[in-house]
C-alpha cells in the first residue's frame, strides 16, 4: 500500500510520499515522486498503484519531455500523463486482468508552469481523467487514506502557512504509519512556493522525525487528560 499526500494553500504546495513497495512477501524501497523542473516550469507527480503501470507511464511521459514537448499550463501536462496511463491500459490491461491484477494507478500532480497564474494541484485517476483541487478541497490522499484524513479535515484551509501545512501533513502520515503495517519510512517531501518555479525535495528517515512523533504523542495525551470529565459521570452511574 502507499501513502501520498498533496496539500495546496495560498503560499504553495506540500507533497509527502512514503517509499515502501510490497510484492508478495518482499518489501523494497522505491521513490514514488517524479519531479520536472527548469527555469519556468516546476511540477511533481506522485503515484499510487501497480508499480509496473507507474514505471511504464512515467517512462512514456519522460520521453515526451525529452523530445522537447513544452506544456504552458499544468493541466496540459496532467492531460499528457493521463494519456500515457490510457496508453499503458491499452497495452497491458488484458494481460493484468488475466493474471488476476486490477489495473490501478492514481496520481497527484502539483506545481506551476509558465502559463499558470498560480500554483495548481490535481488528482488524476486510473481512467486518465482528473479533478483540480481548490479551497473547497485543498488536499488529496492516494493509497492508504483512512487514518490520515482526520487531522487534515480539522486544520487544513487555504490560509494556513506552508510550514503549518507540512507539519499537519507529517502528522497525517504518522497517524497512518502507526495504524498500518504497509506504510513506512523513509518519506519523500516536496515543497513548492508560489511563483518560485523551484521545487525543494528532501528525504526523511524515521530517526530524523522521531522527536516530532514523540512530541505529538505527548501533546495528544496531555490534551486528552485536559478534556473536562463532568459529562462522563453520567455514563458511570450505578
Amino acid at each position: 500500500m502507499t501513502y501520498c499526500l498533496g496539500i495546496k494553500v495560498k503560499q504553495g504546495i506540500v507533497g509527502i510520499a512514503d517509499t515502501r513497495i510490497s510484492a508478495g512477501t518482499t518489501t523494497t524501497i522505491k521513490k514514488k515522486v517524479f519531479v520536472v523542473q527548469d527555469a519556468h516550469n516546476s511540477f511533481f507527480i506522485m503515484t499510487s498503484g501497480l508499480r509496473s503501470v507507474r514505471d511504464k507511464a512515467v517512462h512514456y511521459f519522460t520521453e515526451l519531455i525529452e523530445k522537447g514537448i513544452v506544456y504552458d499550463k499544468l493541466y496540459m501536462a496532467v492531460n499528457a500523463f493521463g494519456q500515457q496511463i490510457k496508453r499503458v491500459a491499452d497495452e497491458d490491461l488484458a494481460a493484468l486482468t488475466k493474471g488476476g491484477y486490477r489495473f490501478n494507478l492514481n496520481a497527484i500532480v502539483g506545481g506551476q508552469l509558465r502559463g499558470d497564474e498560480e500554483h495548481k494541484l490535481f488528482l488524476l485517476y486510473s481512467e486518465g481523467n482528473w479533478v483540480e483541487l481548490d479551497e473547497g478541497s485543498p488536499f488529496a490522499i492516494i493509497g492508504n487514506d483512512g487514518q490520515g484524513k482526520a487531522i487534515l479535515n480539522r486544520v487544513i484551509h487555504e490560509n494556513i502557512s506552508l510550514r503549518q501545512a507540512l507539519k499537519a501533513g507529517y502528522v497525517s502520515f504518522d497517524s497512518t504509519r502507526v495504524s498500518s503495517n504497509n506504510v513506512a519510512f523513509p518519506i519523500d517531501v516536496v515543497t513548492y512556493e508560489k511563483d518560485s518555479f523551484h521545487i525543494s525535495e528532501n528525504r526523511y528517515e524515521f530517526n530524523d522525525l522521531e522527536p516530532i512523533t514523540s512530541a505529538w504523542n505527548k501533546k495528544l495525551t496531555e490534551a486528552l487528560n485536559e478534556i473536562p470529565e463532568e459529562w462522563i459521570d453520567k455514563a458511570f452511574k450505578k
